[in-house]
């Protein structure tokens, strides 16, 4: 009975810190987007945190008291209430945090950021075109403020693991779109940028 309780306690404890979270400018927020089998197939070729599926992230502006998420999602980069940002996933959400030394960085990632509202969404999903996905748009916002990388690009792949084919959504994706599928193409996801070393999760949301 004494082991049940201290079970419950433990919970109860770390159900509340969860929610604690008061979230700063700059925090990264991490989630498993609801889309289909293109969030599907992402979640099959990236790894996030503890290896816990991302495939959409927006980073935290605090604007006249608001607690507001800088994201490109739709049609293009936007402010989102956090509780529209919420209601785009029915999982657990995921805050991750500069570590200090790299927190000096956040004012001008903003501002930078800000600057590219209205920007078109990355429908292509290559890096450097004008148009931004959700993780290229974090990544340039670091990359500006930091004068140089931040974050890291990779190969990206569209194809299953362990096989040679493109997932059926990419291929009949591309083909709508009627360009070449970017594989080995640089670029980055939020699994990827979950998993820096420059960040440190906070807990969920």
């Amino acid at each position: 009975m004494k082991h049940k309780i201290l079970f419950y306690l433990l919970l109860f404890t770390c159900l509340n810190y969860a929610q604690k979270i008061e979230l700063k400018d700059g925090d990264l927020i991490f989630q498993s987007m609801n889309c289909g089998e293109l969030c599907d197939a992402i979640n099959q070729v990236t790894e996030g945190y503890k290896g816990i599926d991302f495939n959409h992230m927006g980073m935290i502006v605090i604007q006249n008291d608001s607690i507001l998420v800088l994201e490109a999602s739709g049609s293009e980069v936007k402010l989102t209430s956090l509780e529209t940002f919420k209601s785009y996933t029915n999982q657990t959400m995921y805050v991750g945090r500069l570590k200090k030394r790299f927190q000096k960085l956040i004012p001008k990632a903003i501002e930078f950021g800000k600057k590219q509202l209205g920007t078109p969404y990355d429908n292509a999903y290559l890096y450097d075109n004008d148009s931004y996905y959700c993780s290229e748009l974090i990544y340039d916002c670091f990359l500006q403020a930091n004068e140089k990388p931040f974050f890291k690009l990779y190969p990206m792949t569209f194809k299953a693991p362990g096989s040679n084919d493109y997932f059926k959504a990419w291929a009949e994706y591309y083909q709508k779109l009627n360009i070449e599928i970017p594989e080995g193409k640089p670029g980055c996801n939020p699994g990827g940028i979950s998993t820096s070393k420059k960040i440190k999760i906070l807990g969920v949301l």
